[in-house]
């Protein structure tokens, strides 16, 4: 099945305003999710019989803050983050990505986290996807089992794989750069 048909799938079980218009064209085309229904569309594309995502690749958290002027003209869209779900069916040999594209902040308060429900209970390895994307992008998982630091240690402060962190110079009396 190829994308515009998962699509077309996915836009009759649950509209425009779920899935957008059409999926976006690229390299590695992808659909667009609206947060608040990830687990429903996760479900959906999970159970139906001729798609069978029965596999979660990959996912991972994405940070798209405005470049260096210099990289400016080429960024044509606001500052945010994603989700991006790498998905794949074993049995009938498909592929699918899907993204949730988040405000950078949570109701525009820096320092607040942006929230995507958790689909740990659709993919159960979405639990490390899940964390590790919130540890390194901070991205809250609503709904996770136990979300917490999987890569950095859980006194750490920030997220690393932020454009806008600031890597501290001293972490318990080790000096940095």
């Amino acid at each position: 099945m190829n994308i515009t048909e998962i699509h077309s799938l996915l836009l009759e079980q649950f509209g425009e305003s779920v899935v957008g218009a059409s999926p976006h064209d690229a390299i590695d085309p992808w659909i667009e999710v609206a947060a608040d229904s990830i687990v429903e569309v996760a479900t959906f594309v999970r159970d139906h019989e001729q798609l069978r995502f029965d596999h979660l690749n990959d996912l991972c958290g994405v940070d798209y803050l405005e470049p260096d002027p210099k990289k400016a003209k080429k960024f044509d869209h606001e500052p945010h983050v994603e989700v991006v779900y790498q998905l794949s069916s074993i049995e009938l040999g498909h592929r699918l990505k899907l993204k949730v594209i988040l405000p950078r902040w949570q109701n525009d308060e820096p320092g607040s986290e942006p929230v995507c429900p958790s689909v740990a209970s659709v993919w159960s390895i979405a639990d490390w996807h899940e964390r590790e994307a919130w540890d390194l992008v901070g991205i809250r998982f609503e709904g996770h089992p136990g979300l917490r630091r999987i890569l950095c240690p859980e006194d750490w402060t920030g997220h690393a794989l932020r454009k806008d962190y600031e890597f501290p110079l001293e972490y318990h009396g080790i000096r940095g750069r």
